[in-house]
């Protein structure tokens, strides 16, 4: 059976499901959906029931000395972005747009590794920059959300990046990540061994998303991701300390990038991705571009314009936060 928390009616042009019904799951997956009947997550680890206490380290939660369903157990969306200031400009924005008051304490400022907001069912956090440094971010806040028994939570990753033959500004919703290898993977070496994890967003979630940024007043695109694990040589840059490519080799790579569909360049969104796949939940990556990587390396817009840019995204997924909160959670 179809459990689809629908949000829009259906479009001819979307996805009719999303990536975690439970009707579609099986074909995707091949394994049960890590979902229980009442929306909240069944972690795919059984060595968690054995554990007395589990210490979420990063977070500074546990287990055992805090009532996590107290605490979380409202939490409808999980909003991540690279920094302390960011997210929390992201907390207040949301909080003014849902009309709910907020302290705007740090949740796990005695842990002193990463920052967390609550707002209503708004969850607002910094994961720092790149791949592993969001992953362990990622990868506590599901467990924080499975002992809390939250239900049907989204996740939404905010944040900059070099776009590929867009106007500075846009922004784009990831459809998928891609790695430095041109593989839509996230690789992580497991016991000596690379596995690969597809790394492919929510389509339906992507095009509702998109769907309430009509009139914004800057470009949104849907499109691949890359995701590199080095901002100069990884990204292809010259500016690096070190470089041994050229300008032509630079160029050629960012062509291939953007005829297979790449959109813009980052540092999370193959991880992001396949990790929220795999633990059942929707997810969208938005972020907006800097500056038009075929033309130059160097960020060198003014402050003003770095201030209003960083905005776009959180205007975007605040949209679509807002609007679920009015007409499925507050009435």
């Amino acid at each position: 059976m179809c459990d689809c928390d629908y949000m829009f009616p259906s479009n001819d042009e979307w996805e009719k499901h999303y990536d975690n019904c439970k009707l579609v799951w099986e074909e995707l997956y091949d394994r049960t959906c890590p979902r229980n009947n009442d929306g909240t997550l069944r972690l795919c680890n059984a060595n968690l029931s054995k554990l007395e206490t589990d210490f979420l380290y990063h977070l500074g939660f546990d287990t055992k000395t805090h009532n996590l369903p107290a605490l979380f157990g409202d939490v409808k969306f999980v909003c991540m972005g690279g920094t302390k200031h960011r997210m929390r400009d992201f907390a207040k924005h949301i909080a003014k747009e849902l009309k709910i008051k907020s302290d705007f304490a740090n949740m796990t400022k005695q842990s002193h590794r990463y920052a967390m907001y609550k707002v209503g069912p708004v969850l607002s956090v910094s994961h720092g920059i790149g791949i592993p440094s969001m992953t362990i971010l990622l990868q506590e806040v599901l467990k924080l959300l499975h002992y809390a028994k939250a239900k049907n939570p989204i996740f939404f990753r905010i944040g900059t990046s070099g776009g590929l033959k867009i106007p500075p500004g846009s922004v784009v919703i990831s459809s998928w990540g891609m790695n430095g290898t041109l593989q839509k993977t996230y690789d992580i070496p497991i016991l000596g061994k690379v596995r690969q994890i597809p790394s492919f967003f929510d389509k339906r979630l992507s095009q509702e998303v998109q769907s309430l940024a009509s009139d914004v007043g800057f470009g949104t695109y849907i499109g691949g991701t890359m995701a590199a694990d080095d901002f100069y040589r990884g990204q292809a840059r010259l500016d690096g300390p070190i470089c041994d490519h050229t300008e032509d080799e630079k160029l050629e790579f960012l062509n291939t990038l953007a005829e297979l569909g790449v959109k813009n360049i980052e540092m999370e969104a193959t991880a992001f991705a396949a990790l929220t796949s795999e633990a059942g939940v929707r997810a969208a990556d938005v972020c907006v571009t800097l500056l038009n990587r075929l033309e130059g390396d160097q960020v060198s817009i003014s402050k003003a314009t770095y201030a209003e840019y960083q905005v776009r995204p959180m205007l975007v997924v605040g949209r679509y936060i807002t609007k679920y909160y009015v007409d499925k959670l507050k009435r």
